[in-house]
Parts: structure tokens; C-alpha cells; sequence
């Protein structure tokens, strides 16, 4: 067994549960020291293993990397996908309106407030605050990782999605006062205009393309690494608010998986706008947008 990916199974599924690190080492009968420790990659037991996928509700295989990981709540979901960049050298991203790693500062900001402002009308604000300020950490920490390690990027990205983008701006659908629903909306116009200058400039190690007209049956990302890699398919954007859970995401590493989806990415990067031609339809997208506000 790899005994660092159990640990990184165990702390995605446990922020998964709902449950306190405490309540699950209570119920195991251990400390909460020894479980952040089997989350560091301490060798853990077999039926410790069983026990704890009982107390998780899940099948003793999710937490052993075999088979479909499935996550219902953002926060967990962004606590695994984190995990899995630590070791990509590859990302491939096909829909959806931006491309997370290489998103603007205005984006982080407005995503932020629109965030901290769906808090302040929940009944427990201070749980929510504590999980929206979780949820931007992991967000900036696979901001980070991004910087640090520069995986090979390509992104696809839907232009019926960005359409949708600028006309309701970024976190879309929180309530708040109009302030930040127009940062929101500016953000957006500014997340295009740099995806349409990188699409020129074209970067080492990242590529953008744009899926002109209508929008690609299901959004999803191949995470590749040294030793395997990973098809990510999620209904949580990277701006989605992380106190709503409708929707689950899936992650495997089954290679039927990975290479059916890295097939139909290929097929959709090749009919793809790239280069000035694609950069030159997101700026009229953008146009359209401010001209309709």
C-alpha cells in the first residue's frame, strides 16, 4: 500500500463526512495526533482501515485509491483535487470559462468578496465563514503549486459558458448587494481579456482553446503524473460557493477512464479557435457583454 495516498484519501474524505477530526478519533478509539498522522502517511493497519470506512461511509477501497472516488461537498472535493496536482506534470481542461491556475488577481478578489457576502446572511455565520475562508486557502494553495511546480497546461474552454461568465460575472448566483455583483460582472470582463492575451502571447507550457458556439456535453480535467494519472469530473467550478453541495464529482484513475476521456479532449482541441483567431472571439464576446449591460 501506498501509505501517503491512504493518508491523502482519509483527509479528503474525512472534510467530505462533515465530521471534526476529534469526533472520528473518538469513535476510532485513537487520538486526534495519531489520525493527523495516518493523514501525514504513517503506516496504517488494515482494519484500522476498515474501521475507518465504516465511520466515513464509505467502501474500504476509496480510501485504498481503488476504483471511483466521489465527493459531494466543494471543500473535500477541492482538498482532493489539490492532492492529485501535487504530482501532475500535465493538466488538460476541456469546458467551462476559465482556467483556474492562471486566472487574475481580480478574479481571487471578487470570488473572495462574493464568498464572504453569501456568509453574512447564513444562520451560522461563523461555521461558514470558517469553511468559505478554508475553501480560499485551498484555492491559494493550488495557486501556489501552479507557480512553484508550472505544469504543461492545455485548456479548452467553453464559449457558452464564458458567455454566461460575463453576463452574470464570476460566483455567480450568490446573493449580495450590487457593489459586489458589479465587481463580480468586472471581474469577469478582465478574466476574459487576459485569456484572450494569453492565447496570443501563448506561453510556455500552456495552450487555450475555445470551443466556439454551443457547449461540450460534460466539463472535465486529466491530471497527469509520473506514475498515473487521474480523470476529474466535477460540477463545482472554481468559483462556486463552497457551502452548496448539490452536485458530486468523480475522480478515477482507471486507464479506460483516462484514455477515452484524453480522446475526446484531442478531437475537441483540434476543431478548437486558437491563437489571434481565438483571442480576437473572446474580445468580441466581451464587447457584446458590456455593450448589453
Amino acid at each position: 500500500m501506498r501509505f501517503a495516498d491512504v493518508g491523502q484519501q482519509l483527509r479528503a474524505y474525512r472534510l467530505e463526512s462533515g465530521l471534526r477530526a476529534e469526533e472520528i478519533a473518538a469513535r476510532l478509539g485513537v487520538s486526534r495526533a495519531a489520525l493527523y498522522r495516518y493523514e501525514k502517511g504513517e503506516v496504517i493497519k488494515l482494519d484500522t482501515i476498515r474501521r475507518l470506512a465504516e465511520l466515513l461511509k464509505i467502501s474500504p477501497l476509496s480510501l485504498l485509491g481503488i476504483g471511483v472516488e466521489y465527493f459531494s461537498r466543494p471543500l473535500a472535493f477541492l482538498e482532493r483535487t489539490r492532492q492529485i496536482e501535487e504530482e501532475a506534470d500535465q493538466i488538460l481542461l476541456l469546458g467551462g470559462a476559465t482556467c483556474f491556475q492562471v486566472a487574475t488577481d481580480a478574479f481571487d478578489g471578487a470570488v473572495a468578496e462574493a464568498w464572504s457576502e453569501a456568509v453574512s446572511g447564513q444562520p451560522d455565520r461563523v461555521q461558514g465563514q470558517a469553511l468559505t475562508e478554508q475553501a480560499l486557502g485551498l484555492l491559494a494553495a493550488r495557486r501556489r503549486l501552479y507557480q512553484q511546480r508550472r505544469p504543461n497546461i492545455i485548456g479548452i474552454l467553453s464559449e457558452a459558458a464564458i458567455r454566461r461568465m460575463l453576463q452574470d460575472g464570476v460566483a455567480a448566483g450568490l446573493p449580495g448587494p450590487e457593489r459586489t455583483r458589479t465587481r463580480a460582472r468586472s471581474a469577469a470582463q478582465a478574466e476574459v481579456e487576459n485569456l484572450a492575451l494569453l492565447m496570443e502571447q501563448v506561453p510556455i507550457g500552456l495552450q487555450l482553446g475555445l470551443i466556439a458556439g454551443g457547449e461540450p456535453p460534460g466539463n472535465f480535467v486529466v491530471l497527469r503524473g509520473r506514475e498515473r494519472a487521474h480523470v476529474v469530473v466535477s460540477p463545482f467550478a472554481a468559483d462556486a460557493n463552497p457551502l452548496i453541495s448539490h452536485g458530486i464529482a468523480m475522480i478515477t484513475a482507471a486507464e479506460e477512464a483516462v484514455t477515452l476521456h484524453q480522446r475526446v479532449a484531442e478531437n475537441a482541441w483540434r476543431d478548437a479557435l486558437k491563437g489571434t483567431a481565438g483571442a480576437a472571439r473572446l474580445r468580441e464576446l466581451a464587447r457584446a457583454a458590456a455593450e448589453d449591460a
